[in-house]
C-alpha cells in the first residue's frame, strides 16, 4: 500500500500580493489537495512574520472546512505554550461540533516549560555516515537556534503572546489535561470539568517535535500519534522517531506507534524549473533565522538579487539542502527515502513558491506521480 501523503501550510504571503490572497490561495489548495487525494491538510501556527499568515490554526481550520468535504484537517501545530488546555479543546470541540470527525489536533511544545526527561533514543537502526543513512538520506549538521531564541524579535514575539505575568504550564500536563477534558474524565479538587463542546468531540491528538525530547516522549507514552520535522530540523529527524518509538506504550487509540515525517518540496515539469521555482527559498529561511521574521516570499529575480556572504549561506544550509526539488519522478525518489530512512506511515509535504499556480501544479504532479508507485 502507497504511503499516505498529507499537506502542511503555513499561508504564505507573497511579495506584492496580501493576506488577503494568502488566505484565499490556502482555501483553493485545500480543495485541491482533497480532490488529488491528500489525506490530511494541516496549518502551522506562526506570529509576527511579515510574509506568513497563518497565525490561527482554528480561523484557518474554519475557513477551510467550510469549503472542503472529506479531507481530514489539523493544526501542524497548535503552539502550547502561550495557551491553556481548555482554551485548546474549546477551540477545536466547536470545530468538531460543527464538521464532527474531521479534525486533527496537533500539539507543539513552543516555549512550554518540560517536566520529562530527555529520552535516550535506541542506537541508531538506520546509522549515518558522512551526513547520509544507508540509502542516501542527507542528515546534516545541526543548526543552533540559541542565537534566534535571544533576538529582540523573538522576545518581542514572547511578550505579546503571553500574559504579564503569567507563565507557560508544564507541557506533559497540558497534553494530559487535553486528554482528559476531551474524554470527559478531568476532574480536581473533586470538581468535574465538562467541557461543551469540546468533551467527547471526536478529535484526532498529535504531538508534533523536532528532537528526542519532551514531546517524543510524552507522545510514546501517552499512545499517540508523532510527527517528526524534517522540514524544520533535518538533523535530529531519527533522533525523533526514535526516541518516540522507544518510548511508545500502546493506548486505546493506537497499539503501535504512528508516525509523519514533513518535507519542504518544490515539484515542476523537470529540475531546472523546479529550482527556478524554489530560488527564493534560502532567502525566505535566512529572513527567519537571523530574527527578522519570514518576509514576503520573494521572486527568482529577487531572490538572484542577494548577495550572499558565507556566513549566510551557512546559516541556511541545512534546510536548503534538504528541501527536495525537481520532477516529479526525482523528488518522489527522494520522498521514498526519507520514508524508508524514518519508516514513517505518513508523509507530510510543505511547499512554497512565489506564485500560487505553480504550488498547486507542484501538489498535482506530485500526487500524479506518487498513485504511480
Amino acid at each position: 500500500m502507497t504511503t499516505q501523503l498529507g499537506v502542511l501550510d503555513l499561508v504564505p504571503i507573497s511579495s506584492g500580493s496580501t493576506a488577503t490572497q494568502a488566505l484565499r490561495n490556502s482555501v483553493d489548495l485545500a480543495q485541491h489537495a482533497e480532490r488529488l487525494g491528500y489525506v490530511r491538510y494541516w496549518f502551522a501556527e506562526h506570529h509576527l512574520n511579515p510574509g506568513v499568515a497563518g497565525t490561527s490554526p482554528a480561523v484557518l481550520l474554519a475557513l477551510t472546512a467550510a469549503e472542503t468535504t472529506t479531507i481530514r484537517l489539523g493544526s501542524g501545530a497548535v503552539q502550547m505554550g502561550h495557551r491553556t488546555a481548555l482554551a485548546t479543546v474549546e477551540e477545536f470541540g466547536l470545530l468538531d461540533a460543527a464538521y464532527p470527525g474531521r479534525f486533527d489536533l496537533g500539539l507543539g511544545r513552543s516555549n512550554g516549560k518540560p517536566r520529562e526527561p530527555r529520552s535516550a533514543a535506541p542506537a541508531a537502526s538506520r546509522p549515518v555516515s558522512n551526513g547520509r543513512t544507508a540509502n542516501g538520506l542527507l542528515i546534516p549538521a545541526p543548526f543552533d537556534p540559541r542565537p534566534l531564541l535571544k533576538s529582540p524579535r523573538f522576545a518581542l514575539q514572547q511578550a505579546l503572546l503571553q500574559l504579564p505575568g503569567a507563565e507557560s504550564q508544564d507541557y506533559t500536563e497540558q497534553v494530559d489535561d487535553i486528554l482528559a477534558l476531551v474524554a470527559d474524565t478531568y476532574s480536581a479538587d473533586g470538581e468535574e470539568a465538562r467541557v461543551v463542546p469540546g468533551g467527547g468531540a471526536d478529535l484526532q491528538v498529535w504531538i508534533l517535535g523536532s528532537s528526542g525530547g519532551e514531546s517524543a516522549a510524552v507522545a510514546g507514552r501517552r499512545g499517540l500519534r508523532f510527527a517528526a520535522n524534517y522540514h524544520v530540523a533535518p538533523a535530529s529527524v531519527l533522533e525523533a522517531v526514535d526516541a518516540y518509538r522507544a518510548a511508545f506504550r500502546p493506548s486505546a487509540e493506537l497499539d503501535r506507534p504512528y508516525v509523519a515525517v514533513s518535507a519542504d518540496v518544490v515539484v515542476a515539469d523537470d529540475d531546472a524549473t523546479a529550482g527556478e521555482l524554489a530560488a527564493g527559498y534560502g532567502l525566505w529561511v535566512h529572513s527567519i533565522r537571523t530574527g527578522a521574521g519570514a518576509i514576503p516570499f520573494p521572486t527568482p529575480d529577487e531572490a538572484r538579487a542577494h548577495r550572499w556572504t558565507a556566513a549566510e549561506r551557512e546559516l541556511v544550509a541545512d534546510r536548503v539542502e534538504t528541501q527536495f526539488v525537481g520532477s516529479p519522478v526525482h523528488v518522489a525518489d527522494q520522498l521514498e527515502r526519507l520514508r524508508d530512512a524514518t519508516q514513517a506511515d505518513e508523509l507530510i509535504v510543505t511547499t512554497i513558491t512565489h506564485d500560487h499556480r505553480d504550488r498547486v501544479r507542484s501538489y498535482r504532479l506530485l500526487a500524479e506521480e506518487w498513485a504511480r508507485r
